[in-house]
């Protein structure tokens, strides 16, 4: 049984990020847990520390979590239909979000968390909310991002970039195997050349991949030397991806494409779920 975290904060952003997960996972049997935090916004903090109890404010504010978050399972059964192997939970957290996911998943094995993409969008791009990229850094579970207006489709296509760098048997790349086994997938790696020939590691790694996804499609691509953002848009213009994949390695060129902007956003035209898979613990 899979433990799916929902993070919500009732937005339409994260109502379709909630909606592509229970499609992503309607044959498995799965528990939901639906997590709304919540800070208070307070002005006098001295004062209201000193007399929380005469102002109930914290009450309040749990109480309104407690009702949308009731409204929202209600609003899941009546759009999905009763699915026997699907169950929901709801968390109502006096937490910020980031802290808040990380005491649930310290406290529950934890397999995937679904969310929005919850950032600014332009014509052709998403940019990722700090929340969303907050997530990513600091979270140790795999993180699965939507976009705002994509409507589910199969992952049949996969996209998934990688330097050939690292030892996969120390990420959740198990999730990815899964979910490409379950959808019948086919997963396209993609290593962007440095203009030098692979090292004996990176061959070795290459074969590795070829070993993990041998009960599905799959297709190894080499790009010529470019920027892997734009490796990434070149392959989305000839391929109909579902589904971007990535590992989170702190050595590798995801710390690269993501962890080193100021702003800790990333703008590129992906207009498709992205997976994060972070090194197991």
């Amino acid at each position: 049984m899979k433990n799916i975290l929902l993070p919500t904060d009732f937005s339409d952003n994260s109502w379709n990020a909630i909606k592509y997960a229970i499609q992503l996972f309607k044959d498995e049997t799965c528990t939901f847990h639906l997590l709304n935090t919540y800070t208070p916004i307070i002005y006098n903090v001295e004062y209201v520390l000193g007399y929380p109890a005469q102002f109930g404010l914290g009450d309040a504010i749990r109480d309104t979590a407690i009702k949308n978050l009731d409204e929202l399972k209600s609003r899941i059964a009546e759009t999905f239909k009763d699915n026997p192997k699907h169950t929901f939970t709801t968390l109502p957290r006096f937490n910020t979000l980031v802290s808040g996911i990380r005491e649930f998943i310290s406290e529950n094995k934890t397999h995937l968390i679904v969310m929005g993409t919850k950032g600014a969008t332009g014509a052709q791009e998403v940019l990722f909310g700090s929340n969303t990229v907050h997530v990513f850094k600091e979270i140790k579970c795999p993180v699965l991002a939507i976009p705002s207006d994509f409507e589910y489709e199969k992952p049949l296509e996969i996209l998934f970039p990688t330097d050939l760098e690292i030892d996969y048997d120390a990420f959740h790349i198990d999730l990815l195997k899964q979910i490409a086994i379950d959808h019948n997938s086919r997963v396209n790696a993609l290593h962007v050349s440095t203009g030098k020939d692979l090292t004996f590691k990176q061959i070795n790694n290459q074969l590795k991949l070829e070993t993990v996804f041998k009960d599905t499609p799959f297709i190894y691509h080499e790009f010529e030397s470019m920027n892997v953002t734009d490796a990434i848009d070149k392959f989305q213009i000839k391929a109909k991806i579902n589904l971007l994949a990535m590992i989170n390695n702190k050595h590798s060129f995801f710390e690269n494409l993501f962890f080193r902007s100021a702003l800790n956003q990333i703008g590129f035209h992906l207009k498709i779920p992205f997976l994060v898979l972070p090194a197991k613990h």
